[in-house]
Formats: structure tokens, C-alpha cells, sequence
């Protein structure tokens, strides 16, 4: 069968097993073609490729309904569904997102981007079919190390007792990002060395039926045990054995560089483009390993995803006990931080924008009605980070920022970062958040190593009538503006507010005395951000402010040129407004 004829999966029905197989190996081949060439997640969808053809092989959907956790596996799956020109065609290799999506496909339920999800989201398909009194089978599929999320067990605790067809595919590649962790996995571990007979079964301690298929890679294996569970009455779980990374050498060797990757030389496997551009994750990483080396009391947290925050495999080992992996688990990490600053050691988190959003309820309750002095780098805080739907960078400061008792820092440049992440492990009176900036700057100055003047804002230049406050990582677009306004006769004072969570009243107060405008400009969703605590501040005043910022959106694989334009985020676009603003506040 060539892939050209795939338009469903009614078209792999027919097919005889050893010719499931040769399909597997054609796609296998097609997928690695285009990962080389546009990157991806590789190592999750090359190890589900037997699995995912012989699910659509054995069940109907859409009628059965499939659920992907995280569904940055679900490659092959857009490939039997109507998307193989996606894959093949390198003019439309973007035509699709790298996640299952709605708006693509009926084969899509839900847009999943995040982790340890798809088994809560199932259990409510299965609930709502068993209310209308349907009879569709409902699969969750869930691997990659997403078991450990608080929402798995959530979701496996709940499903057990549906008491109808729940069938649960756990793709146990024996990995997350990086090397799992948790006793769950050990128990996995048993599980696999023991073919599935290990007296200690996590699933059938919830009350699942539990089968086992120790070649999670063969087709016949898979399509064996798919069809014996196919309208089952209760719930099961089905474990597959797989290989991370399956049928491609350098990916089944070095499993934790090719979970994602650029694009690559396929007979190699090589990066195509090696980007030697310092980034934050070296920056902290090598200054964390050297206050460990100096104080056995600081300690390193990651939930699953260690090269986030620039901790290699070689690195880690360096930490020894000081590193701490929790897995796929952000409310663990940060309930866990603020555990050990009670106990008196010095934690730093280090995590992606968008998956702090999972430990909301942390670092509200856990952190800051405790006010245990932790500390969280956040990193791809930005429009410049991740640009599809599901790993928006815009959110954080709205999120932690109002929440009573944290200090959330906006570095500019290197040396502030380092001088702030040095007084944040430092100090012990609260706890502090600090949002890099995706581009390293680097300017050589120096910095006073000391923020507990909260909310006290620097003003790097002096000037009149316009005061452009640029946090973070949008500081130099303020600069810029400035630059541009200079240029215009405008002499505009600048200021870096270094602190995202407070106001620096006295500062704010000051500049009515010979400003007729305050802009603000900030790399997050404009609702409940930055800017807004400025204009509310000057609300019932004379002072006009202009606040620069995200539309509250969902924007998925945009092109981060236009959406600056579309936000007028760009320094011409600004001095434009402010030269526009300033002439109608001289008239009036």
C-alpha cells in the first residue's frame, strides 16, 4: 500500500498483518523524512508508530474515541487520518500543528499541548457516552513519563469505577523527557521484567484489569490486544513495552536528545544548524552548579524537564542529591520548594512559562500564605518563546504577579539576571520569581546584588513629558522607542522596572510633576498585567498612560514579526503613538 492512498483508516482495514507492517515501516520512513528536514518530537512518535496503526486498525474512530496524552505522539495518527500530504509533501509539511487539533480533523477531540491529561479528558467522553447510552469504545493513550501529573492518578482513580468499556494504552517507553522518576516507575519496571506479572500492579490497585504486551513495536502483538479488549464492559488497562525512538539508531541511543529536536542529517543524525548562541539555560545552570559546589543547602528542581534549565545528564551528575527531578509534576516541585525552604535549604525551581499554570493553587497556598522564600525561574516567558496554541509564554506575569507576598523580578540583561538570581537564593523573607528573557544581552555593567528595597524602580534616563517603563525582556524595544522619540526632538525618560509584582508609588508619583504621559510596555497578555497596575495607579490623575502588551488570545503558530505589528510592539510603532499622543495632549 503506498501512503498516497491513505485517506482514513478505512483504508488500512483490509490490509493483512505482515502488510500492517510494511505500512508501519513506510510511515516510519515518511516521518523521519520530514522530522530531518522541519523537526518535531522524535523519539515519541517514532515508538508509537505499530501502536498507532494498529489502534486505527482495530477500532473506528471517530466513533471510538481516541484521547492523546500531550499528543505530541500523535504524528502517525494525522498520517492515517486524512493528513499524509502533511508529511510527505514538504510544501505542506506546515499544514498541520504538531498536536492533535480540532480544527484539523473529527479524528481530533481536544487540543493537547500539556501533560497527564488524556485520561481525565476520556473518562468524561466515557461518562457522557454511558449518560446518552452509547456503546463507542473510549481509548486514553498515555506515555512519556506523563503518569507521574497529579491528573493521572486523578483521572485513573476516577475511571476504575466508571463500571463500562474505559480502555487506557499505556505507552511505556521507560523515559519522559529525560530518565523517569518515582516509585510508580520502579513498579512499571517490575512490571516489564516480570512480563506483566509482578505481584505489585499500580493499575489493578485502582481496580483495572491489566494486560500486558511486551513487544509494543510488533504489529501482530498490538492488533492481538486491541481486539480482545474492543468493546469491553469495564475498565482496562493495556501496557505496551515500547522503544523510544524506534527505528532510528541515534534516537533509540541518546533518547532524551531526541524527545525534540531541529531539523538533522538523517544519515547521522546531526543537527543541521548548530545554534552556539548563549542561552539562559547554560547561564543558570553553571551558576546553580557553583553556589551547590559552595552550599550544600541549595537544591535544584525540575518536573520532568531538566534541559529547560540547562541541566545535561553531565551536569545533573555533578549536582548529585542537590538535583531534584519530580517528574511530569509541577504542584510536587513547588509544594515540594517550599518543603525544603522550611527545612531551611535554598531550592530553585526552573520551569516553562505555560506549565507553571499547573501549580497555581501552590504557589498561592503552599508558597505565599507561608511565605517560605523558594525561588522559580521562569523561562520562555515571552512571545518570542513557544508560538503554538498550547505553550503561550504571555500569562505568567498576570498569574503570579497578583498573587500577595511574591516578588516576580524582569531582568534586562546577563548581569542582572545573575546579580538577581544571586540575592533571590540568597535572601529568606519571601519568595521570589524571576522571568528571563528569551535573547541573552549582555552589557558589562554591573549590578548592586541586593532587591530588598521592593518595587524600587531604576531610571536609566532622565527626561521630560513622556516616561517609557519597559519591563524585562522588552526593555531594550523601550530603549529603542526612546532612541526614536530622541530622534524627534522628544527627550523621553526611560525606566527599567525591575519588578513585575509591585509599584514603586513614590517613583510613579514624581514623574506628574513634568509628564503629561506614562507608557509601559511588557511581554504578556495586557489583562491583569504589568501595565494595568501603572494605569490604575494614575487613574483619577491628569496622567494620560498608553500600556503595550499581548491581546488576551489564543494564537497558535504565529509569525512573531506580525503579531509584534499586530500589538504595535515595535519601537517605531510606539514612537509613533507617543509623538501622535503627545501633540493631542499639547492641543487640548
Amino acid at each position: 500500500m503506498e501512503l498516497t492512498d491513505i485517506h482514513s483508516p478505512k483504508d488500512i482495514k483490509g490490509l493483512a498483518i505482515p502488510e500492517l507492517a510494511d505500512l508501519a515501516e513506510k510511515l516510519r520512513g515518511a516521518l523521519l523524512r520530514k522530522l530531518s528536514a522541519h523537526g518535531g518530537h522524535i523519539g515519541p512518535n517514532l515508538g508509537m508508530v505499530e501502536a498507532t496503526v494498529a489502534l486505527h486498525y482495530v477500532f473506528d474512530a471517530p466513533e471510538d474515541k481516541i484521547v492523546f496524552d500531550v499528543s505530541h505522539q500523535s504524528y502517525v495518527h494525522k498520517m492515517l487520518t486524512g493528513r499524509i500530504e502533511a508529511f510527505i509533501d514538504p510544501a505542506h509539511y506546515d499544514d498541520v500543528t504538531g498536536y492533535t487539533c480540532p480544527a484539523e480533523s473529527p479524528y481530533d477531540l481536544f487540543e493537547i499541548g500539556h501533560t497527564s491529561t488524556s485520561v481525565s479528558l476520556a473518562g468524561g467522553l466515557a461518562k457522557a457516552r454511558d449518560l446518552k447510552g452509547g456503546n463507542e469504545n473510549v481509548i486514553a493513550v498515555i506515555g512519556d513519563g506523563s503518569l507521574s501529573g497529579g491528573e493521572a492518578f486523578e483521572g485513573l482513580d476516577y475511571a476504575a469505577e466508571l463500571g463500562s468499556n474505559f480502555i487506557v494504552v499505556v505507552n511505556d517507553n521507560d523515559m519522559s523527557i529525560a530518565e523517569n522518576h518515582g516509585g510508580l516507575y520502579d513498579d512499571l519496571r517490575r512490571l516489564r521484567e516480570t512480563d506483566g506479572k509482578s505481584e505489585t500492579n499500580y493499575f489493578k490497585s485502582l481496580g483495572f484489569e491489566y494486560r500486558y504486551v511486551p513487544y509494543g513495536n510488533d504489529v501482530k502483538s498490538l492488533v492481538d490486544a486491541f481486539e480482545t479488549v474492543k468493546g469491553i464492559d469495564h475498565p482496562v488497562v493495556v501496557h505496551i513495552a515500547t522503544q523510544k525512538g524506534k527505528g532510528f539508531a541515534p534516537a533509540e541511543a541518546h533518547r532524551e536528545q531526541y524527545h525534540f529536536g531541529a531539523p538533522f542529517d538523517i544519515s547521522t543524525g546531526n543537527p543541521l544548524n548548530i545554534d552556539e548562541t548563549p542561552d539562559y539555560a547554560d547561564i543558570t545552570a553553571e551558576r546553580l552548579l557553583e553556589m551547590a559546589r559552595n552550599d550544600k543547602d541549595v537544591a535544584v528542581i525540575t518536573a520532568g524537564t531538566p534541559g529547560v534549565i540547562g541541566f545535561t545528564p553531565d551536569r545533573r551528575k555533578a549536582m548529585g542529591a542537590q538535583f531534584i527531578d519530580v517528574g511530569i509534576a509541577e504542584q510536587q516541585a513547588v509544594a515540594l520548594a517550599s518543603g525544603l525552604a522550611k527545612g531551611g535549604a535554598k531550592p530553585f525551581f526552573g520551569v516553562v512559562s505555560s506549565f507553571i499554570q499547573r501549580a497555581y493553587d501552590q504557589l498561592s497556598q503552599d508558597v505565599a500564605i507561608n511565605n517560605t522564600p523558594i525561588v522559580v525561574g521562569v523561562f520562555y516567558g515571552s512571545m518570542f518563546g513557544m508560538n503554538d496554541v498550547t505553550h503561550l509564554g504571555w500569562f505568567d506575569i498576570a498569574l503570579i504577579s497578583n498573587i500577595p507576598g511574591w516578588v516576580y523580578l524582569a531582568p534586562t540583561c546577563k548581569e542582572e539576571y545573575l546579580a538577581m538570581l544571586d540575592w533571590a537564593m540568597a535572601q529568606t523573607s519571601h519568595p521570589v520569581a524571576i522571568r528571563l528573557p528569551m535573547k541573552v544581552v549582555v552589557t558589562g555593567r554591573n549590578y548592586a546584588s541586593d532587591y530588598s528595597a521592593l518595587d524600587k524602580y531604576s531610571v536609566e534616563r532622565r527626561g521630560k513629558d513622556v516616561a517609557i517603563i519597559a519591563a524585562g525582556s522588552m526593555y531594550q524595544t523601550g530603549e529603542a522607542a526612546a532612541d526614536a522619540l530622541a530622534a524627534n526632538g522628544i527627550d523621553a525618560t526611560l525606566i527599567n522596572p525591575c519588578y513585575l509584582s509591585g509599584l514603586d508609588e513614590a517613583l510613579l508619583t514624581e514623574l506628574e510633576a513634568d509628564h503629561r504621559l506614562v507608557v509601559t510596555i511588557e511581554d504578556g497578555v495586557l489583562d491583569g498585567g504589568f501595565g494595568e497596575k501603572i494605569a490604575r495607579f494614575y487613574g483619577t490623575s491628569g496622567m494620560a498612560v498608553k500600556c503595550y502588551g499581548l491581546k488576551k488570545e489564543f494564537a497558535d503558530r504565529y509569525s512573531y514579526a506580525e503579531l509584534a505589528q499586530a500589538c504595535r510592539l515595535t519601537p517605531a510603532q510606539i514612537s509613533s503613538d507617543v509623538i501622535d499622543i503627545l501633540g493631542r495632549k499639547t492641543k487640548a
